[in-house]
């Protein structure tokens, strides 16, 4: 099967499966015996992160976030580890997680690399991780560029375009963090299973290493939130302070101009033998000058208040 690949020296052995099936997992039943219930959530959906112990091997879930360019969003990833002391199999979604697939496919050519990474299965297990977690920080550095670019644009000009912006950012921001939740307390778990590892006198550190970079992560993904969330609140205030500033504008035009929608209003009612300077030859011009007067002496009261 082209979805089961296995790399191994003397000492452990690794198979990484993709897109799990039917066939995949009735593979894993047979030559590993993994418990049914295990088996059962591999597949999508995606489940939530863990740690349990089968006597005979460790069972581990964990999410990592995925970048899709198309749709400029992040999504979790579910990455399955079946742990023993002379194998590790890890299940996962395909072409996705390009860290785990790309490390794979080095231990495949590179021979030095086998060795080096296959000498215990905490090596295999803390280099698998290592590379995984060292992939969340060119998207944190993506998120942290894109709030940047918003802080200038929010300042310079006013775009519609940013509200949408800032939700795509506040939505990446809350999926990355779902996915990275749940790692800090998986991998304390890990590191308590010290008996399931080859040299438990050398494993601690490099998972407490491990629990340190998801706690670096999570820290940047806090300022990040609180961040685009004072941005989104600054985009907001200064979008009322303009609609405000509109109607302020509008309400002085309109009030400016009522003296002129009054006395049209006075001299366009049916009432000819009583309205004044209906036959004076410069009645016209009288009431335009009334008309102007009345506009240019609420324009100098708004004036005087500052309202203008």
């Amino acid at each position: 099967m082209d979805t089961v690949k296995t790399v191994e020296n003397k000492k452990l052995i690794w198979t990484n499966i993709s897109s799990p099936g039917e066939r995949e997992l009735e593979f894993l039943k047979s030559n590993f015996s993994f418990h049914e219930l295990d088996l059962r959530e591999c597949p999508p959906p995606i489940q939530r992160p863990k740690i349990i112990d089968r006597n005979k091997y460790l069972f581990m879930i964990l999410q990592f976030p995925v970048y899709n360019e198309k749709k400029r969003r992040i999504y979790a990833s579910e990455v399955d580890f079946f742990i023993s002391e002379n194998f590790i199999v890890t299940v996962n979604d395909g072409a996705r997680l390009e860290p785990l697939q790309k490390f794979f496919d080095e231990c495949q050519t590179n021979e030095r690399l086998l060795q080096e990474t296959f000498a215990n299965n905490y090596v295999l297990l803390y280099t698998i991780l290592d590379k995984l977690l060292l992939r969340c920080f060119p998207m944190l550095n993506h998120i942290g560029w894109d709030i940047d670019v918003i802080e200038k644009k929010i300042f310079t000009n006013f775009d519609r375009q940013m509200v949408k912006e800032v939700l795509i950012i506040k939505r990446n921001i809350v999926n990355f963090r779902k996915s990275m939740q749940a790692h800090k307390n998986v991998l304390k778990k890990l590191t308590q299973k010290s008996d399931r590892f080859s040299t438990p006198a050398n494993f601690e550190p490099y998972f407490l290493e491990l629990v340190e970079r998801t706690k670096e992560i999570w820290d940047l993904l806090e300022n990040y939130r609180e961040a685009i969330n004072a941005l989104y609140e600054t985009h907001d205030s200064l979008s009322a302070f303009r609609l405000s500033n509109i109607m302020k504008t509008l309400t002085i035009f309109s009030v400016i101009v009522f003296p002129l929608t009054l006395l049209a209003a006075i001299f366009g009612m049916n009432t000819l033998g009583a309205m004044p300077f209906i036959n004076h030859p410069y009645g016209f011009w009288l009431i335009m000058g009334g008309m102007l007067v009345g506009m240019v002496a609420m324009f100098v009261y708004f004036k005087s208040r500052k309202w203008i």
